[in-house]
């Protein structure tokens, strides 16, 4: 071949292999921030029921399945039809193969939990509206988004401090309801909100989640629809990337100065390392994680680090509740403690060991509930 045509060639070949790479990289950049709500995270293992009977459960073993705590379960019978259970401790002197598990079994919420049924542990234990999972009165309403209307559950309360509830990845409405039943008696009216890629509300104009980036925009409507309706002071209550849109919204909103105090369950304060954490969990090669991060970060803006600028500590300027873990490996706990250690003054750290992602109220629902309300009482 003549050496022009050869280089030409060649070049060629770089191209298209470039663009490949590239086109693989976006769409597991894509993949990483396509979080079905109401479904398992990437890398939550699905595992199998062997039997069940009244008060317990056998389950495949496995890291998720021993882990201490309360939990759903959620997946499908050998039928095909849906199921939702609720399991508890781990009960080790009942009698099982070495392979399996068995736990208690608290409730089935709908379905039947029959041998060969592939179900996965979520930190969802309630299934339903207020109304009909804890029998709490509540209101469907609609809040005005920037991209339209947002459907959210109101719960009356008596207080003029409102809790504005957002779940995160892979989570639903459902999710805030497992302490709802705490901030009701202590009569605080919460609202429950459904955001942009949620059931029943509009989709991000790519069809993608940014991590709270764009998301908070949705929170910030809702505080916008909590004073139109009588509350005077804000607590945002967040779990994952909720938590991530609630710091948004408390350090860069027009109307921050009306939020009172955060909760943050399980924060995505380092979102390269959460695109990271998805992106491995979905088999990407290596060789193409830093390009996925790189396309997510293109995907979430333009304009500098809007989380980084959340997450600053000088930007925080009211209290924080922090719940977080070292066993999230989703949301690296790294960023919460240093946020804690650099502003002792305003963020509370409370640490839950054996609790992956947004599950730290399901490790031990006591000591989380006792340490809630600790803090929400001087702000109520």
């Amino acid at each position: 071949m003549h050496p022009a045509k050869a280089t030409a060639a060649a070049v060629t070949t770089l191209i298209g292999i470039g663009a490949a790479t590239v086109a693989a990289a976006r769409y597991a950049g894509d993949a990483a921030l396509r979080t079905s709500p109401g479904r398992p995270l990437p890398g939550d293992p699905w595992v199998t029921v062997h039997s069940a009977s009244p008060g317990q459960v056998t389950l495949t073993r496995d890291l998720a399945t021993l882990r201490p705590g309360t939990y759903g379960l959620e997946g499908t019978g050998p039928g095909g039809g849906a199921v939702h259970a609720v399991v508890g401790p781990v009960l080790d002197a009942v009698p099982h193969e070495a392979d399996t598990v068995v736990r208690r079994l608290e409730r089935i919420s709908h379905g039947s939990l029959e041998p060969g049924a592939k179900v996965w542990l979520t930190p969802q234990v309630h299934t339903g509206d207020p109304r009909g999972a804890l029998g709490i009165a509540y209101e469907n309403v609609e809040v005005t988004g920037e991209l339209g209307a947002l459907p959210a559950w109101y719960v009356p309360g008596t207080r003029t401090t409102w809790v504005i509830a957002v779940h995160g990845l892979g989570g639903t409405r459902e999710h805030p309801l497992n302490v709802l039943e705490l901030l009701h008696r202590y009569r605080l009216p919460v609202l429950g909100l459904g955001y942009r890629g949620d059931p029943g509300a509009p989709r991000s104009p790519d069809g993608l989640g940014h991590l709270g980036d764009s998301e908070w925009r949705d929170l910030d409507a809702a505080i916008r629809h909590a004073v139109r309706h009588g509350a005077e002071r804000i607590v945002l209550y967040g779990w994952s990337t909720g938590a991530t849109m609630a710091l948004h919204v408390a350090t860069s909103s027009a109307l921050r100065h009306l939020v009172r105090g955060i909760v943050l369950d399980s924060p995505v304060l380092d979102r390269e390392a959460t695109v990271r954490a998805l992106a491995v969990a979905r088999r990407t090669p290596a060789a193409l994680l830093p390009l996925a991060v790189r396309a997510v970060q293109g995907a979430t803006g333009p304009y500098g680090d809007p989380l980084r600028d959340a997450a600053a500590p000088n930007g925080l300027r009211v209290p924080a509740l922090i719940v977080h873990g070292p066993d999230d490996t989703v949301a690296p706990w790294g960023p919460s403690r240093a946020l804690a250690a650099a502003r002792p003054d305003l963020v509370t750290l409370h640490t839950v060991p054996d609790a992956p992602h947004a599950a730290m109220w399901n490790a031990d629902p006591a000591a989380y509930e006792e340490v809630l309300r600790r803090f929400l009482t001087p702000l109520m």
